[in-house]
């Protein structure tokens, strides 16, 4: 049996950002049509609304404010939304009705990084099934708790890591490194440290860049 070709991927989000939701799960689609590779997959924060306040903001008001558009147009985008979620596997819930500030949530995938043993990558799509199927608030750090220990994370350490504000200035130096790195948008996938890619690309855009990375030499 051949031996899968592994490619760094560093993947920069927020779990408040629907297209990272698409990004990434279309991206997953991608490495299973292409089993000569082997994602090793790192996720990296951007924080939409960083000074966004504990009690967090209605979600159309703040679309609406930041972007512009009136409720038909969130409705279309919930929609388009809706289609590429369903045809991934992934379920956009109208539930969601808040955004809220994800310093913690990303203070947790920082610590869950450091283990190298996949719970990064577990807790990074189970909060985002969380946040975007289930509408439940990940900026509540009972919710975080809930969450990070059913995806197998010791309850005490990350409560610790929760009321502490640990790793709260790694999460502030990599997101300044990132914007000086250009980034300005999510979701940002840069394969091997060389190749970004912006977007929620569709299955086959990432399809084509695993097979053509997994085709040069090595």
């Amino acid at each position: 049996m051949t031996t899968p070709h592994t490619l760094r991927v560093d993947f920069v989000s927020d779990i408040v950002c629907p297209w990272c939701a698409v990004g990434l799960h279309s991206l997953l689609a991608a490495a299973e049509r292409v089993p000569e590779v082997q994602l090793d997959l790192h996720f990296h924060p951007f924080e939409l609304n960083p000074q966004m306040g504990p009690e967090g903001e209605d979600l159309r008001e703040h679309l609406q404010r930041k972007y512009g558009g009136g409720p038909a147009q969130f409705d279309q985008v919930h929609e388009m939304l809706r289609q590429r979620g369903a045809a991934l596997g992934f379920a956009f819930s109208p539930a969601r009705t808040r955004i809220v500030n994800t310093r913690d949530a990303h203070r947790l995938l920082h610590w869950a990084g450091l283990k190298e043993d996949g719970s990064q990558q577990r807790l990074k799509t189970a909060l985002l099934h969380a946040y975007f199927s289930e509408g439940r608030d990940v900026s509540s750090r009972s919710v975080l708790l809930e969450v990070a220990t059913a995806c197998g994370l010791d309850a005490a350490a990350t409560a610790e890591v929760l009321e502490s504000g640990q790793f709260g200035d790694e999460v502030a130096a990599a997101e300044r490194q990132i914007q000086a790195q250009g980034i300005n948008s999510v979701p940002a996938i840069v394969f091997e440290q060389q190749h970004l890619v912006q977007g929620g690309q569709p299955v086959e855009t990432f399809e084509q860049v695993l097979r053509q990375l997994a085709a040069r030499p090595s």
